[in-house]
Parts: C-alpha cells; structure tokens; sequence
C-alpha cells in the first residue's frame, strides 16, 4: 500500500510539472499593426518597425489550451487562473471635414437681409480685391442643419455658390538625386534665367530663422484666426524646395526668386488645416502682393465657392497643386482637379509613382515625391515624402518659363509643361502620370539657350 501511494504521489507530482510548463509563453511573430495598407514596409511616422520586445502585441502564446486540469488545481490547491482582457482602443474619430458654417462670395445686401430675418447670422466678410466681390461666413440658424442652410442660401439670386467652409490639409507622409532626376541646373547668376518672377505659396508656418533662408527673398504672412497657430514643419520643407540656400544641405530650386508666403492653417490636438474662407483670403492676399505662380501644397474636398475663386486666379496667375495622397482609388482631390489648375502627383527615383498619390483626368504631370531631401523645420534637413513635395518642383519650372517669356498665359505654361516632360506609364497622356516626369532644363530658356542637362 504504502509503494503504491508513493506511485501515485509521483505520478500527481509529473502531472503539476507538466502542467506548469504548459502555462509558459512562446514569443511568436510580432502583430501586423504597424502597416495599414498590406505591404512589407513600415509606415509609422517613428522611423521604426517592429516594437523593441520582438512582438508588436503583448498577448502570449501557449501550446495545447494553456489549462491546467480542474481536479489538479483542486488538488494542489492553485487559484483559477486570471484572464487578463486585452482591450484595444477604439480608433481616433475622423478629423471635421468643415467648420460648421456656410462661406459664400457676393451675396447681395437684398438676399443677406433675407437670410438674416430667417436667423442667419455674418460671423465675418472680408473684401476679395483680386475678384472683386465680399466674401462672408455664414451661421446657420439653430433650427437648421448645415445641409438644409446650404440650400436656403443656394436657393437665392445671389447665393448659388454657398457651400460649407471645407478645411484642406497639407499632403504629406514621411538627397539631391531627385534635382538631377528632372535635368536642374544651378543658374549662374540671379538675372541667368531673366527678370524676377514672384512665387506665392499657401502653406503652414514657415520656420523663417532655418539657415537655408539666410540669403532668401522670403516674406511670410500670416493670417489671424483666432485659432491656434500651424506647426512649421510643413511649410518650411515646401518653401525650401524653392529658395533654399544653394551652398547648403537643403539647396533650392530656384533660389534666387522672391517669395511670398501665407500661412493658412490652424492647428486642432495634431490636426493642421486651413479652411476655405482662409484659402481664399490667401489666395488674395498673393494676388495683391504680385504672385505670378502660386504653390498649393494642399488637397481637400471640392468646394463651389473655392472653385469660383481658384478658377478665376488661374486665368491671370500658374496655379501649381498636389493631387493628394489619398491613393489610387481616391475621389480626385481639390483644389488640383480645378479647371486651369496644374495637378501634379509624385514619383521615386525610378520613375514608379508614390503608391498613394492621387490618380484620374486631372492629373498634370508627374515630378519626385519619394524620399526628397528637404529642410526639417528647425534645422538641417530630413526626406520627405509625399505629393506635397512634388509640387515646388512643377512651381519652380513655371516660373522659370514665365522669366523667359513674361507674356506666357497659365494655359501656354500648362502646354510648355506638357511638352517637355518625359513620357512614362501608357503611351501619351495617362491618369497616373499626367503628360510624365516634368523636364527642368528645358523650362528656363535664356538668350542662350536652355540650361545643359545633367549627365549625372
């Protein structure tokens, strides 16, 4: 009796060994949560993949059911063990595609008297020299939601145009190869590619004390909202494309041209936006201050009232604007699907286009937009990537062109830009890449002649 109790003991003794092994966790492979569009790299901002533990999710795994047996526990007088719930949390809400308001351009004072005795009230106006009108923006009534506003002032004489105060957002994501990937050339002096041409550019803050501004023509506006200031990461990257210094890591493109910058946008928790009563004051703002071509490095939803002032600047002044990184399948963004503005999306140094990048009829032409090498927004410089920073280049050879020949129209611009790019995806014209990869050297033509291309 005695050896056959000491068999059972044992074999009791194995049972809770064998047991508590089962309750070990295996280190498996990491969760996929760093990635949100299916492919093998890392999109987080961090410049990192997997976590430092080796597994993106904390949540071990057991081999068998990882149980112990009831009548062993009983037995050995273990607790139940305690399930730790993984809850993950809920996702970020959407940022607000508009503020809650109407922005409408020239409402007649008869249509504003009426809407204002139906409890309509003029939260602001501003005077638009440049198109001759008086913009204002509009609060609805309590008893009326937006959609229902919007259609009681569409439905008078004057205010057809009404439409919400959309926000747009600058389009980036996350080194001077890309410059010689569209044949730039360093004029050699600042009177190389003729008289001066005044580039406009609607962004974020721009830092104006990074080193590359030193020697930079560069006045920065901005326009007072009441909300909190932008961040100046953005901006600065763009405008450095432009006028960064040439003798430093952060070279520009057209360094030697003036600049006048407006900052639009306004920051809610990590939210950037500029709404589209505050484009329209900007836009403004570079036509009275003598922008020839105007650099949007922005996208958004499209906006009737916008629509009228984009497509009017646009016949007297080049338009430039980032097609967006929605992605393939995107709705085209705005404002570079408007008629007369150029759209242009973003290709890597092999020419393959960013695989967010906006696609359709709209899209204009194609420059680098992958990895470009650009200031950070205190100091020195870091690549970024995405169509925000394929604009400047479409910028810098516009103006270009117009210092060759002054008289040119935005559609002659357009056309020259179209002429000179280097074909790629389907034969001619296509909705990936527009006319193809923009052809620096042959938008500035001098006496001359155009600048060489790069060999390199």
């Amino acid at each position: 009796m005695t050896r056959h109790l000491s068999r059972v003991f044992l074999l009791i003794a194995l049972l809770a060994l064998t047991a508590e092994a089962m309750r070990l966790p295996i280190v498996g492979p990491a969760w996929a949560q760093d990635d949100d569009d299916g492919d093998d790299d890392d999109d987080d901002d961090d410049g990192g993949g997997r976590s430092s533990d080796g597994g993106g999710d904390d949540r071990p795994t057991y081999r068998g059911n990882g149980e112990m047996p009831r009548f062993l526990r009983n037995l050995l007088g273990r607790p139940e063990p305690q399930r730790r719930v993984v809850r993950q949390a809920p996702p970020a809400p959407p940022p607000p595609a508009y503020r809650p308001e109407l922005v409408v351009l020239n409402l007649s004072q008869q249509d504003l008297d009426a809407l204002i005795a139906q409890g309509f009230s003029v939260l602001e106006q501003q005077s638009v020299p440049s198109l001759n009108v008086i913009m204002r923006r509009l609060q609805a009534p309590p008893a009326l939601d937006l959609d229902a506003a919007r259609a009681a002032v569409r439905a008078l004489p004057s205010g057809g145009d009404a439409d919400f105060n959309h926000y747009y957002r600058g389009e980036s994501c996350e080194n001077c190869q890309a410059q010689d990937q569209v044949g730039w050339q360093m004029p050699t002096s600042r009177e190389a590619c003729g008289p001066d041409v005044t580039i406009g550019i609607v962004d974020t803050g721009i830092n104006p004390d990074h080193a590359t501004f030193a020697g930079a023509r560069i006045d920065v506006h901005r326009l007072e909202m009441g909300d909190d200031p932008s961040g100046q990461m953005h901006g600065t990257a763009v405008a450095a494309l432009l006028v960064g210094d040439p003798n430093s890591r952060t070279p520009g493109l057209v360094p030697h041209l003036p600049v006048v910058a407006v900052d639009a946008f306004h920051r809610s928790g990590s939210d950037e936006r500029a709404d589209a009563f505050t484009l329209i004051r900007a836009l403004d703002m570079l036509t009275e201050n003598g922008a020839q071509v105007v650099n949007l490095s922005l996208a958004g939803p499209a906006n009737t009232v916008l629509e009228q002032a984009v497509t009017r600047i646009a016949e007297t002044t080049v338009i430039v604007a980032a097609t967006g990184n929605g992605g393939a399948r995107a709705e085209p963004a705005f404002p570079a699907a408007y008629d007369g503005v150029i759209a242009v999306t973003a290709v890597d140094r092999s020419g393959k286009v960013y695989r967010r990048a906006g696609r359709g009829p709209h899209v204009h032409l194609a420059a680098p937009g992958v990895e470009v090498w650009t200031a950070a927004s205190i100091s020195g410089g870091r690549p970024k990537t995405g169509t925000s920073f394929a604009a400047p280049f479409v910028t810098a050879a516009a103006a270009r062109l117009l210092q060759s020949d002054a008289a040119l129209t935005p559609a002659m611009v357009a056309e020259r830009l179209a002429l000179t790019a280097s074909d790629l995806g389907d034969p001619g014209r296509d909705d990936v890449y527009g006319h193809g990869l923009l052809t620096f050297a042959a938008a500035c033509e001098t006496e001359a002649g155009p600048l060489p291309v790069s060999q390199n």
